[in-house]
Order: C-alpha cells, then sequence, then structure tokens
C-alpha cells in the first residue's frame, strides 16, 4: 500500500497550479490520506522545491504563465526521473498534453474539472507503481552485489557458491514475476469495488489464455491476452459504484455513452507504458463485433486483432453468467449455447469453436500439483495457483515460495477468516 502506515515516513505530494484556490483545493482533499503535501504557485518555484525536498510525486496543472505543465515536467524529467509525474489539463490543451507525454513521460494526465475519487485512485496507483519500481531497483542493486561477492569466493568454497546460486535464482525469479504481480494487483483494486461480480477479471484472464493456447499463439502473445484480461476494465475506474455493477440493458442514455468510453480509456491508461501497448490494444478492441456493430471503431472481421476477439468471447462468457451483459443470469451452458449462436455475428467462428471445445473438456489436474491444507503446510513448499480471497482479491502469486513468517500469517488468517482454507501446492519442486 502507498499511503503511509506507522512504521513508514509519508509520501510527499508537490502540486503545481498558478492559481491559490486550485493548491487549497487539492490540499483539502489529500491531507486526510496521510500524504505530505507541498505546493508552488509555477515552474520555477516547483523546481526550487524538487531541488529542496524529497518528493515522490508531482502534479502540475498544464496552464500556468512563463513556463506551462509540458515545459516544467520535462524539466521534471530530466532532473529527477524518479519522481512521478501527472498533468491536469483540460480538453482544449490536447496538444500540449501529447507533448508532456513525449517529452515529460507523465504517468497519467487528468482533465479538467477532476474528479475526487479519480484524482486520489489515480495518485495512489501512482504511488504504488513508483514504489514498486524501487522495490524493483533494490533487488537488482541487491543480485548485483551478490553476483560481485560470488565472484571473489574462494573457488574450494563449493557448498557455499552453490548456496549462494540458490538464492540468487530465487531474487531473478521474484524480479520476473514482480511485473505480473504488480499488474495482478492494479487489477484488484477494480475487484475491491464490484461486489458479487467480483473475480470477472481473473476467471476473463484465465479463459482468454486457455484460448490463446488453444489457437496456437506465441508464449508473448499469450501474455498480453492474459494481462489484457486483468486490466479490460480498467477503464471503468472512474465509475460509480451503482453503474459498475447495472447491466448493460438497464443503463439510460447516459451512462451508455459513458459505458462505451471505458475501452478507449483503458487503452489510454497504458499508453505512458511502451512494454503495454500491445495490452492496450487489445483492451481498446475488446468490444469490437465480429459483423463490425461493436464500438468504438466498428472494426470488421479479421481487421480486430486475433486477442480482442479472444478478449471479447472470454468476457461475455463469465458477464453472461453474473448478469452484467444481459441483466440475467445464465448457467455455464446457456452462456456458451449464447456464444454459439452469435458465431461469425458478435464472435469471431475461430474463438467461438475454441471456447466449445475447451469448456467441453473435462479439468484434468497434471499430477505435479496437491490440495494441502493450512496446518499441514510446511516451510519451502511452493504455490502452484494464484492463492485469492473471496471477493477474488490477491493474496498470494503463484510459484511463491512460503516461509516461516509466510506460514503463521496465513494460519492466522485461516483462523480469523477462512476456516478450513486449503492451498494448490506444487509437488515437483520444494525449497529450503
Amino acid at each position: 500500500m502507498t499511503e503511509p502506515t506507522a512504521s513508514a515516513p509519508p509520501m510527499t505530494i508537490l502540486f503545481v497550479d498558478d492559481e491559490a484556490s486550485i493548491l487549497s483545493a487539492l490540499r483539502r482533499l489529500f491531507r486526510p490520506h496521510g500524504y505530505r503535501i507541498l505546493t508552488a504557485e509555477g515552474g520555477a518555484a516547483g523546481l526550487q522545491i524538487l531541488a529542496a525536498e524529497q518528493v515522490d510525486l508531482v502534479v502540475s496543472d498544464m496552464r500556468m504563465p512563463e513556463m506551462d505543465g509540458a515545459k516544467f515536467l520535462e524539466k521534471v524529467h530530466a532532473g529527477w526521473p524518479g519522481v512521478v509525474r501527472i498533468l491536469l489539463t483540460g480538453y482544449a490543451d490536447i496538444t500540449s498534453t501529447i507533448d508532456a507525454i513525449n517529452k515529460g513521460g507523465i504517468f497519467r494526465y487528468i482533465s479538467k474539472p477532476w474528479d475526487d475519487r479519480e484524482i486520489v485512485l489515480t495518485v495512489r496507483d501512482a504511488l504504488e507503481r513508483q514504489r514498486l519500481q524501487s522495490e524493483n531497483a533494490r533487488l537488482q542493486a541487491l543480485t548485483q552485489k551478490q553476483n560481485e561477492e560470488l565472484k571473489s569466493l574462494n573457488t574450494g568454497l563449493e557448498a557455499r557458491v552453490a548456496e549462494r546460486t540458490v538464492e540468487l535464482e530465487q531474487a531473478n525469479g521474484r524480479l520476473k514475476q514482480n511485473f505480473l504481480v504488480s499488474i495482478k494487483v492494479f487489477s484488484g483494486l477494480m475487484e475491491l469495488r464490484e461486489g458479487s461480480v467480483g473475480g470477472h477479471a481473473r476467471r476473463v484472464a484465465d479463459l482468454a489464455r486457455k484460448l490463446s493456447i488453444q489457437l496456437g499463439l506465441d508464449g508473448k502473445a499469450q501474455q498480453d491476452v492474459f494481462i489484457a484480461g486483468l486490466l479490460h476494465d480498467i477503464g471503468k475506474i472512474g465509475f460509480s459504484d451503482a453503474m459498475l455493477t447495472r447491466p448493460v440493458p438497464q443503463m439510460n442514455n447516459d451512462e451508455l455513452e459513458h459505458y462505451r468510453q471505458h475501452a478507449q480509456s483503458g487503452a489510454r491508461a497504458l499508453m505512458p507504458l511502451a512494454e503495454m501497448k500491445p495490452v492496450a490494444e487489445l483492451i481498446a478492441a475488446h468490444h469490437e463485433r465480429f459483423d463490425g456493430q461493436g464500438f468504438p471503431a466498428g472494426l470488421e472481421g479479421t481487421a480486430i486483432p486475433l486477442g480482442a476477439r479472444i478478449l471479447a468471447v472470454a468476457n461475455d462468457y463469465d458477464s453472461l453468467q453474473y448478469g452484467t451483459l444481459a441483466g440475467k443470469k445464465f448457467s455455464p451452458e446457456e452462456a456458451r449455447n449464447m456464444l454459439v449462436q452469435s458465431r461469425g455475428r458478435r464472435y469471431c467462428p475461430q474463438v467461438v469453436d475454441a471456447v466449445v471445445e475447451i469448456l467441453g473438456k473435462p479439468r484434468v489436474e497434471t499430477g505435479r500439483q496437491t490440495v494441502v491444507p493450512v496446518d499441514e503446510l510446511e516451510i519451502g513448499m511452493v504455490l502452484a495457483r494464484d492463492l485469492l480471497a473471496r471477493d477474488g482479491t490477491l493474496l498470494l502469486a503463484a510459484d511463491y515460495v512460503i516461509d516461516a513468517n509466510l506460514l503463521r500469517e496465513l494460519q492466522r488468517f485461516s483462523q480469523q477468516q477462512a476456516p478450513n482454507m486449503v492451498l494448490r501446492i506444487r509437488t515437483d519442486k520444494k525449497l529450503g
């Protein structure tokens, strides 16, 4: 979590705007969240504060005299690249906003007038992203240091070298997992608001990955489809709680117009991350229809990326069962039949055929995992699957190694909130 705790100093946010009333409003909005707040009435003053203070995140207005927000954030990017940058901008400033994205490397831009909930969530997400990046850097530095230590060890200390090599492999494995785990965490932020629909993103991602494997996509494409499944509803983050769970047929015209923008909004949210461009393209097109009657671009047939066609089938299959698509809950068999009925019109025939084959197959365990009750867990066991809370929130990622501290926490959690909890444990691997 990025909001301050008793053991960690508060994170510092610098607000830059030439209007004192705007700065006062932002200070009032964010003070209850425990952040350390600094303000500057212009870009030059903001740069002076950055030179003297430790700042974690900058939120800057676009239109300011002498130095506009795009130029100011470009200077912040050059002088303090570790500081997260967010731009407040009006709809008329799109050219300057693009300039800020290209030169200032901003994390997000927020339209004025802002929505209080949206800007608070955006700042929290940005600070969480910064924390994850800092942790990655710390682990990379630790790995480099350990490598240097290994080189200096005496060649006769083979047992010690072997031990340290295992530790390095674990550290590198965690680094590789960190990106995907952070994506799951961001996805979980939406799940916390979805109530009875919690877990939707995870279910869609799992089915989409199975479909991508069935259709022969390569490993990178499979991962892009999986991540797009986790984040496909990120554009709904500004929806009200009522609208978030309201079935599409029950939305009024204004709500429906807002709903039809969420795919593009989600794609735009990922634009600052170059490595997420393929994922953003899938999210932008996951409501297109095979017959060209979808949105937002009215793409038709194979002009729709295959990953987006996969995502559309996986998303609607789950939504039909939970009543968010048609206002009525359907059984898995009924949901599958509705996909088949729209084959070649709403959905890609190739993907529908693949989902029918997958859903018709009985589930077979691989024999490389087993179910273990919490009170039978041992230090060194490795999780075979993600551990999810009842509301779908990610608790632990797959391949996490159980240590003594985690074992105590799991036992305490089971006693207090989840009696008889079991975990899927790998039978082909144990560390420690």
